[in-house]
Parts: C-alpha cells; sequence; structure tokens
C-alpha cells in the first residue's frame, strides 16, 4: 500500500508575499513510483485518504480525499458537494518538495500552495489504526 502523507503551504501571493506556513493542508494519498496520484490504489484506500485543514496554524477541518462523479478531486469535509475545495488537475501533478498545487477554497478563491513534505506513511497495531483517521495536528 504506497500510501503518503502530503503537506501543503501557502505560497507567495499578493495576499501573503512571504507564503504562510500557517495556512496548510495536510493530506494521505497513494502515490506511484512517479510521485503521481495512484488513481487505482486510491479506491483501495480510500478510507486512509484523510485531510487536516490548518489556518492560523490550528486544524479547523478534517475530511476526505475524493475524487467526484465529474472527475475532479476534492478535500471533502461534510456530505454533499457544497463546502468541497476542488485541487486543480491533481492526477497531473508530481509530488515532490517545492512543487505547486492549487486549491479552489471555500470562499471560491484558487489559491497556490507549495508541496512542503511527502513523507511514506503504512498502518501499523493500534497506532496505526489511530493514525489512519487524520493526519498529524503538526504546524
Amino acid at each position: 500500500m504506497p500510501l503518503f502523507n502530503i503537506r501543503l503551504t501557502l505560497a507567495r501571493s499578493p495576499e501573503a508575499p512571504n507564503g504562510d506556513s500557517s495556512h496548510a493542508y495536510e493530506f494521505r494519498a497513494p502515490l506511484d513510483k512517479t510521485g503521481h496520484l495512484d488513481r487505482t490504489q486510491w479506491p483501495l484506500n480510500r478510507q486512509f485518504c484523510v485531510v487536516a485543514k490548518h489556518q492560523h496554524g490550528v486544524v479547523v477541518e478534517k475530511g476526505l480525499l475524493l475524487h467526484t462523479r465529474n472527475g475532479k478531486w476534492v478535500f471533502s469535509y461534510k456530505s454533499g458537494e457544497s463546502d468541497d475545495e476542488t485541487i486543480f488537475r491533481l492526477s497531473s501533478h508530481v509530488f515532490i518538495p517545492g512543487e505547486y498545487v492549487s486549491i479552489t477554497e471555500h470562499d471560491g478563491v484558487q489559491r497556490t500552495f507549495q508541496i512542503e513534505s511527502v513523507e511514506s506513511w503504512h498502518p501499523t497495531g493500534v497506532e496505526g489504526v489511530k493514525a489512519a483517521r487524520w493526519p498529524s495536528a503538526r504546524v
């Protein structure tokens, strides 16, 4: 099961000239050997593909990485689509530190996030089951 914890932080922009590491996402996803999202492994590991959204260094939402019927990848925090945050062209990104990903957040603004880290993750024992629920709450 090739799962990875991925941390994204807000990249430099007019609203955050130096970026903002306290505005972040931590999520888990299956990646292939080239660092791309492994769409064949996602359905087999869907329950482990969780996300935690951080604002001002605090986890403000927890949810799942989902592939919608429309073919989009989203972070979803509740049932239905009203709260979904779309990840632009997620399937085509290579997940290595320093690369960028764009996410359309709840306010409708598409923001660019830099990949800060990509770390292998494997569930093990009771701690692994607990860890399967959410990525760490570190900032």
